[in-house]
């Protein structure tokens, strides 16, 4: 089983601009305002993303967000929807109300007139009992050691993570990871990438010992090298990164230029042995939704229907 892929899907937005539902819980998001021009630019700051994968060999498929309803934060499709290499499409429950609407069928038939989907999965009725697990924002995956991490946050409910780990005979590690004003971070992946061979996460925001030392553990016995990150480059959003392939195999580290500042040339260094480093600038994306580069990719790992 791979750790990553070369076909990445990515939603273009529409109605993008600050999501009061999310900003809830989500500290990243640092802007408010809702206009034609925060639209443009994040529809060019997306644009230019998908142009630098592009041309670094990834096979990005790009669908259009639907006007109606608005869906402000439809850029991050990786929240509502997992793909795996066994045919299996998973459906997620999302903690914001309007968010829920992100879950287009057209985009899943779209994708099956490419990829096998052999078994559909919806564990969206959780949202009815208040029990929610954002995908991988969520939940950031070994695929090939089977293992989920995955940090508590009203976004992410052991029940369900508990269900979706049994699905997918997967063993997962669930732990506390609080920023400095002791806010439970909302998202595992803005603080933790597992790339094939390394892992980088910021240990200092999990508090409770036992925890920390069994998440660095399971690395050390899965043979990840350990990039270990700041409190202050989390709010850079350089954990909010991901690895993928070109369709040649050549190794990519998808992260945002104002992640990829942040990092110090030890760091840089240390990734750089293993990985080309891909990083668009998205700061008005960041800015006004508190997402970054790997929030925008769902990764297709489904198998390729044969011509």
């Amino acid at each position: 089983m791979q750790q990553t892929t070369a076909n990445i899907m990515m939603v273009r937005p529409v109605s993008f601009g600050h999501n009061p539902q999310t900003a809830e819980n989500n500290a990243f998001q640092t802007k408010k305002a809702n206009d034609a021009e925060v639209l443009q630019q994040a529809q060019a700051e997306f644009d230019g993303m998908v142009a630098m994968l592009r041309e670094a060999g990834v096979n990005v498929l790009v669908f259009d967000d639907t006007p109606h309803p608005p869906k402000p934060s439809a850029i991050f499709p990786n929240n509502w929807v997992s793909f795996h290499e066994e045919g299996v499409v998973i459906l997620y429950p999302l903690y914001a109300p309007n968010r829920r609407e992100e879950r287009q069928e057209e985009i899943l038939i779209a994708l099956e007139q490419q990829f096998d989907k052999q078994i559909l999965l919806d564990f969206s009725p959780y949202e009815s009992s208040g029990k929610y697990l954002e995908s991988t924002g969520s939940m950031i995956i070994d695929r090939p050691h089977k293992v989920i991490y995955a940090c508590r946050s009203e976004r992410t409910h052991e029940q369900v993570l508990q269900v979706v780990a049994e699905k997918l005979s997967y063993e997962y590690l669930l732990f506390d990871a609080v920023d400095e004003q002791k806010q439970a971070i909302y998202h595992t992946n803005v603080m933790m990438c597992l790339g094939q061979d390394f892992a980088v996460i910021c240990l200092d925001l999990l508090p409770n010992a036992a925890e920390r030392k069994a998440v660095v553990d399971k690395l050390q016995q899965t043979h990840k090298q350990i990039v270990a990150l700041s409190t202050e480059q989390i709010a850079q959003f350089a954990g909010n990164m991901l690895e993928v392939q070109s369709t040649q195999g050549d190794r990519l580290l998808v992260m945002s230029a104002r992640a990829l500042k942040s990092l110090t040339p030890d760091q840089r260094n240390a990734l750089e042995q293993k990985v080309k480093i891909v990083a668009p600038p998205l700061y008005t994306i960041e800015d006004h939704e508190g997402g970054s580069a790997r929030c925008m990719m769902a990764e297709v790992f489904l198998p390729e229907k044969q011509s």
